[in-house]
């Protein structure tokens, strides 16, 4: 039986700090577990510019080779370029190493298999703990392969660039796989692009690789009102989210991104599936019906969110921590074309960004709390019955509505968190409820 650091496996990927949680060992029996799982001739394999990357790469790699499959190492790449070898390209599997937004002391591994399906790290993990001798001396072959030029196409292909104006925009690359793509696809974009931290460096030397973060967003903020840029967008180290700015220095919150790109899919194919989640604001649905689409409400995560999209007719789809996937890029997440798709769509409103998301501050939204916990489910039946006047479902954690109010609480699937979020029709209200119900959880904690 292999040993290994059981703080690693996540609800989606693996993830843990290099090398007191994720080492060399860990990373060549994980290639031999997803070589045996994949049953692939060839598994894809890209990094991004973490400093531990070339490392566990190496290992990885060896581990794969040693079940006797091959490898196609596409080196430096955005997370969505496997993605574009395995769900466009057809390759067999597909891994890639990135901790995406952590701190820089961590690494990790997001893997799919062939027809992008996300591999579900509990059945991963079992084939790794149980992991037999080495049946063969055979070995899988290593080829190094270029996909840049087709994964660009691939991109560009989601507009009409004949109808893209130009504009002046702030691009934060946080020293992450933007710095490299970028400076690719704006030379076949009408855009007046003013970089930042484009130096790809896994130190993270100008701010943490976590857009969210408040000193993340003091650059940006201040380069988009000196510079007069019509927006700005700042992107996660492997590029898998990205948040825009608008030409006043706010962020632009993620749902509200989210109706922007679906007005535009909307627009190309009516009557589509729009898929959002838990935590969304309630003028998500009513616009997405306003407009015609349907919409398809879906637990937290970038699988679930694909795999409603597929079951469903959905178009396009996306979270409130930026994640926006694509039935066109194989259901899978990309921010590239999320920043492409947004182009075209001020392009052709010839409102400012400030104005189109103007119509969307229909309610008064929490910023999602976190709260210590250990025994979520007891907290949870414990909200359950103080809140159980309101209409309530248990998609994911407990959502309970209100004729002007409504609050959703989950357990995180990576910490011993509680996630409240709570939304009101006006500020008062929003503040009264979202006090009572976090005090109700401190005091039965």
């Amino acid at each position: 039986m292999t040993s290994i650091n059981s703080k690693i496996f996540k609800s989606y990927d693996i993830r843990g700090i290099y090398p007191d949680e994720l080492n060399e060992e860990a990373a060549y029996n994980i290639g031999r577990a997803l070589a045996r799982k994949a049953n692939a001739e060839y598994i894809v394999v890209g990094r991004d510019m973490r400093l531990s990357g070339a490392a566990l790469k190496e290992k990885l790699i060896a581990g794969i080779t040693d079940e006797g499959t091959g490898v196609l190492d596409i080196g430096l790449v955005p997370i969505d370029a496997v993605y574009f070898a395995v769900g466009i390209l057809g390759h067999g599997a597909g891994v890639m190493i990135t901790a995406s937004h952590n701190p820089k002391e961590y690494n990790g591994f997001k893997m799919v298999l062939k027809g992008m399906n996300f591999v579900r790290v509990e059945e991963l993990k079992n084939e790794l703990l149980n992991l037999p001798e080495l049946s063969s001396n055979k070995k899988g072959e290593v080829r190094e392969q270029d996909l840049m030029d087709g994964y660009l196409n691939h991109v560009l292909s989601f507009v009409e660039l004949k109808k893209l104006k130009p504009f002046k925009v702030v691009v934060d690359a946080g020293n992450g796989m933007a710095g490299k793509v970028m400076p690719l696809l704006a030379p076949h974009l009408p855009i007046e692009m003013i970089p930042l931290n484009f130096e790809l460096d896994g130190n993270f030397p100008a701010h943490p690789s976590n857009p969210l973060l408040p000193e993340s967003q003091v650059q940006i903020t201040k380069a988009v009102v000196e510079n007069k840029a019509d927006f700005g967008v700042i992107i996660d180290g492997d590029t898998d989210r990205l948040f825009f700015v608008d030409e006043t220095g706010q962020f632009v919150r993620a749902d509200f991104a989210l109706l922007i790109l679906a007005r535009e899919f909307l627009n190309r194919e009516p009557g589509k599936g729009i898929v959002y989640n838990v935590v969304c604001s309630k003028i998500v649905p009513e616009k997405i019906s306003e407009w015609g689409g349907v919409p398809l409400r879906s637990k937290v995560g970038y699988i679930y969110i694909s795999a409603m999209m597929r079951e469903n007719d959905g178009i396009m789809g996306g979270e409130f921590s930026a994640h926006y996937s694509f039935r066109d890029n194989a259901f899978a997440d990309s921010g590239f074309i999320a920043l492409l798709i947004l182009l075209q769509l001020i392009s052709q409103d010839g409102r400012r960004l400030s104005e189109i998301i103007g119509e969307f501050n229909k309610y008064f939204k929490t910023d999602e709390i976190n709260l210590p916990i250990n025994d979520r489910e007891t907290i949870i039946n414990k909200i359950k019955d103080k809140y159980r006047t309101g209409k309530q479902d248990e998609l994911d954690g407990l959502t309970v509505e209100y004729e002007n109010w409504w609050f959703n609480v989950r357990g995180s699937n990576t910490e011993p968190l509680l996630r409240v979020t709570v939304e009101a029709a006006t500020e008062e209200l929003l503040n009264s409820q979202t006090a009572e119900l976090v005090d109700f959880v401190k005091a039965n904690i």
